[in-house]
């Protein structure tokens, strides 16, 4: 049995339909914002502050493994009704509140583990999701684009393991942006386009990779068009591409690079 800590976007569809074909017994427990698992039969919706009943659930259903998959929304926490572990809990959860959303699962994951339950990796049953080393189209990065590839490298290599920055974008010597909270699209689209720069997403030093690795997929590929990026950038098995097929058709068509290093 295995325990889902489902959000939104395509991942968490994609992980549930891999658990599914898998034939491996499962819940959901439904964080989306509009509980897009309603129908399953196997959904059960609590709220984040309900911590007894959710780790009553879990050891209910026999369950020693969970995951996280999908965009977990940051809650209004004045409106949260608590239970008693909610209440002995929910301080320490407000507290990584003020640093991300990273943060705030990252505090669940260590209220799992108190509790005597493992996190695993959100794509321990998905791993043809993560792509391996090396440049995955026909366009290649060039000289002055490894300058500043090793910028962006040198830039994650100095970032807290909670920074909500996860994705950059660097031309030649000079960072242009930096993701903020509200993610990758909305940096972008701040960018003047043709900008010509190279976005990088790569995993901050000592982040926790059971959960938010950088996650690309084709509506990325279609906003490095949009704004005359040279490519992406990404980590070699601490990664996940959504589509790949279309991702790499897509760059291939439109000359821009997948470079995983």
């Amino acid at each position: 049995m295995i325990g889902l800590f489902l959000g939104d976007t395509d991942f968490s569809q994609i992980v549930l339909n891999k658990i599914k074909k898998l034939h491996k017994k499962y819940f959901i427990i439904d964080f989306s914002k509009n509980n897009k698992f309603q129908k399953d039969k196997n959904s059960f919706r609590i709220s984040i502050g309900k911590f007894g009943a959710i780790i009553d659930l879990i050891k209910q259903k026999k369950c020693k493994k969970v995951l996280f998959a999908g965009k977990i929304a940051k809650p209004n926490f004045s409106s949260l009704r608590l239970d008693f572990k909610g209440i002995y809990y929910m301080p320490g959860v407000i507290k990584a509140a003020k640093i991300g959303d990273a943060a705030i699962i990252k505090s669940i994951i260590n209220i799992l583990n108190k509790e005597g339950i493992k996190v695993i990796s959100s794509i321990f049953f998905n791993p043809e999701l993560s792509l391996k080393k090396g440049i995955y189209t026909k366009l290649k990065p060039n000289k002055q684009d490894f300058i500043s590839i090793k910028k962006g490298k040198v830039f994650f290599n100095k970032t807290k393991s909670l920074d909500h920055v996860q994705a950059l974008v660097v031309k030649d010597h000079k960072i242009l942006a930096k993701e903020g909270r509200e993610g990758t699209k909305k940096m972008l689209s701040k960018l003047k386009k043709k900008t010509g720069g190279i976005l990088i997403k790569l995993p901050k030093k000592k982040q926790d990779l059971r959960m938010d690795l950088p996650t690309i997929g084709l509506q990325t590929l279609k906003d490095i068009k949009k704004y005359k990026l040279k490519g992406v950038v990404m980590r070699s098995k601490k990664n996940i591409c959504l589509n790949k097929n279309k991702c790499i058709n897509f760059a291939n068509k439109n000359k821009i690079f997948i470079y995983i290093i």
